[in-house]
């Protein structure tokens, strides 16, 4: 039938083509891992249910929401349409301020409180990022 050079290329071709298939399967589940979602707070309200996979919430920090207890940071986020509450613990940046833009990284608890382990305000005062422009200019 066929020759053993054909066989043996045969083979060679198969297992190339069985290591790229899984290390692209491989890579892209460890890209999966590190995949962050970005929800606005009426994306929130609005969610089927409620997993623990780390997710980062946008919007404005309210007027008159922050509150400072034994080395945790409280503050609500809005969208101005809905809010959500948000408890941190840890190094607070230096921009971080009522009626600025925020974007904290964490786990959602419920529809109405979140647990944040990473705050980003890392930027200008003038500087929005571009999910929460876009969450603000639908509402």
């Amino acid at each position: 039938m066929y020759g053993r050079k054909v066989k043996l290329r045969f083979f060679f071709v198969f297992l190339i083509l069985t290591i790229l298939s899984l290390s692209i399967f491989l890579i892209l589940k460890s890209l999966e891992e590190n995949v962050v979602y970005f929800k606005s707070p009426t994306e929130i309200k609005i969610l089927s249910e409620i997993n623990n996979n780390k997710i980062r919430i946008g919007g404005m920090v309210k007027e008159n929401s922050i509150l400072i207890e034994e080395k945790k940071l409280k503050f609500v986020v809005t969208d101005f349409k809905n809010e959500i509450n948000v408890v941190y613990s840890g190094v607070i940046p230096n921009l971080f301020a009522e009626g600025k833009g925020v974007v904290a990284e964490g786990f959602l608890k419920d529809r109405s409180f979140f647990s944040a382990t990473k705050i980003l305000a890392k930027h200008d005062e003038n500087y929005m990022p571009p999910e929460v422009k876009k969450a603000l200019e639908e509402k």
